[in-house]
């Protein structure tokens, strides 16, 4: 897909054009660059309108992983909670980058956020960071009264590569069997590693496109890129999509997600699964957050809150009484 300038919404032109220029030719040295610079300016950040706290809990493999909780000041017990998954490619992001996001998800539900800081690719491929939100979401699970949240009504979401992890982390538990997630919200999801779809393959659009893609799903993928690549790595490659949560999700039109996402959205509404989607065109990826202020990002964002709203008022599901470990095929 060669993306024109004419095709780009009048309102996100500008802000694709400074984008293009701040990130330049994908390589995994400038993924580096970007995550050092993240790490650098946005780490350990603490918005003054909300309550926030740092948890460390072990990981499985020895190490410690930070969660950042954020929730509203006013203290009250059975909350929803909020899973959050930060994007940035698998190899790039912090927690702190989505504050806004959390903001409106607080002022919309009273949630918990709990975010976790979850190993890049950079530092570890897969499964690194699909482990580490499993074990935020364990930790979450037993940790629900402490935090002031329902258990039955844990959510889990994310964009872009969170919305990737979103997805495969929905699957991992639903074949383990040791959280039930109430709902998803998969938002423009990197899901798909194999570049088969029209908009992933020579896609030249601002902010992601085919060139970053590869190079990120290298790094996730490691010695698993090009070869026998499990769901729980790329979740469209999943055989069954029986019994997910709820879920909702929006894409741009231009972006290389595109095809992937309606695909994936089209397989959940065949497995039975409730689905919300929308698909926004003359979008590029990420619209919403690089020009929050433009209409179509303002459109996107009232789908996203009120679909949320409304998920809280529907969509429960019950903690199974005991861990009853691998229900299916899942990974170690």
């Amino acid at each position: 897909m060669n993306i024109r300038s004419d095709m780009i919404d009048p309102e996100l032109r500008w802000p694709a054009r400074l984008i293009g220029l701040l990130l330049g030719a994908p390589t995994p040295a400038k993924f580096r660059r970007l995550n050092w610079l993240n790490q650098r300016l946005l780490a350990g950040r603490r918005p003054k309108d909300l309550w926030t706290t740092e948890v460390r809990i072990p990981r499985r493999d020895g190490g410690e992983q930070r969660l950042v909780v954020y929730r509203a000041r006013e203290a009250r017990a059975g909350r929803p909670a909020v899973l959050w998954l930060h994007g940035g490619g698998y190899a790039m992001g912090v927690p702190e980058q989505d504050v806004t996001t959390y903001r409106q998800l607080i002022a919309a539900g009273d949630c918990v956020i709990v975010a976790p800081d979850y190993r890049l690719s950079v530092e570890a491929p897969y499964p690194a960071a699909l482990h580490d939100c499993h074990d935020a979401l364990l930790w979450l699970k037993a940790h629900a009264a402490e935090l002031g949240v329902r258990d039955d009504q844990i959510a889990v979401a994310g964009m872009s590569a969170g919305g990737g992890l979103t997805a495969a982390l929905s699957l991992y538990a639903r074949d383990r069997g040791d959280v039930q997630i109430a709902f998803q919200l998969p938002i423009y999801p990197m899901i798909d590693d194999r570049a088969i779809t029209e908009s992933a393959r020579a896609n030249d659009a601002p902010v992601w496109n085919t060139a970053a893609n590869d190079v990120a799903w290298r790094l996730y993928l490691g010695a698993l890129h090009g070869g026998d690549v499990p769901p729980y790595a790329a979740p469209a490659r999943a055989d069954d999509l029986h019994g997910l949560p709820p879920t909702c999700t929006f894409v741009g039109d231009l972006e290389p997600f595109r095809d992937e996402t309606i695909a994936y959205v089209e397989r959940l509404k065949a497995a039975g699964v409730p689905v919300a989607f929308e698909l926004y065109p003359r979008a590029y990826h990420g619209f919403d957050v690089i020009a929050p202020k433009a209409a179509i990002s303002r459109a996107a964002n009232a789908f996203f809150v009120g679909w949320f709203k409304q998920a809280l008022r529907q969509y429960f599901a019950a903690q199974p009484s005991t861990t009853p470990g691998d229900a299916r095929r899942a990974a170690s």
